[in-house]
């Protein structure tokens, strides 16, 4: 089988359905861990409720008359981190019973031995070894896995642009323009885009308007001093 990617259609994991016993509960749930709420839909019988981890690409789907009514059926869903212990401290701050740091007997997800577990982190410290777990209301199960880098050839190469979203970066440059008018009337003559970029930068990382604006106004000033005075 051929391994050149170039020409293949884009084909990318987006969703993991799985049921629940109590929609509302668990979409508290979820939205507790800071996932972001896509969509909430429903009409008849049936509810559909669209959820997102924090800078992940694929989402969770759970409702009423999504899956089969099987409320705990999901097993070791993986949740890739940068930082295990940061995230373990960040579930259990919301409540979340979290189990201590593991390591698998055979290596990652290697469940065919006797107690495959061995509690503590992987000895020789390596990315993909390391790992916690938790579960929702239901019994849903989670693995935290701790990526901090990733192995040769595990991250597609993008062969061309990603289309850009006209209307949303309409609405972000003018979002942009109001804020930066009230620096631009009270501070010294600089370059618009100097301001622009550590703003823009600051808001694609999940900053409020009003952080982004600081962020922009000690950029400026931090790295352009003489202009800012």
């Amino acid at each position: 089988m051929s391994s050149n990617h170039v020409n293949s259609p884009n084909m990318k994991l987006e969703v993991v359905l799985f049921s629940v016993s109590n929609v509302d509960r668990a979409k508290a749930f979820y939205e507790n861990l800071g996932w972001r709420l896509d969509i909430d839909i429903a009409e008849g019988d049936f509810r559909g409720v669209q959820m997102t981890p924090p800078n992940s690409e694929a989402s969770i789907i759970f409702g009423k008359g999504v899956t089969a009514d099987n409320p705990g059926s999901a097993h070791s869903l993986i949740l890739a981190v940068d930082d295990l212990d940061t995230a373990r401290e960040d579930l259990i701050a919301r409540g979340v019973n979290v189990s201590e740091v593991f390591h698998y007997t055979g290596g990652p997800f290697n469940n065919t031995v006797e107690n495959p577990r061995i509690l503590g982190r992987d000895p020789q410290g390596r990315s993909y070894f390391s790992f916690a777990s938790f579960e929702d209301l239901d019994g849903n199960v989670w693995l935290l896995q701790e990526i901090k880098e990733r192995l040769p050839d595990r991250e597609w190469e993008l062969t061309q642009a990603r289309a850009a979203d006209v209307a949303t970066l309409a609405d972000i440059l003018r979002e942009t323009a109001e804020y930066h008018d009230h620096y631009e009337k009270t501070h010294a003559e600089h370059h618009w885009w100097d301001w622009y970029a550590p703003y823009l930068s600051a808001r694609q990382n999940g900053s409020s308007p009003e952080e982004a604006a600081a962020a922009a106004d000690r950029y400026v000033e931090d790295v352009f001093p003489v202009l800012s005075r």
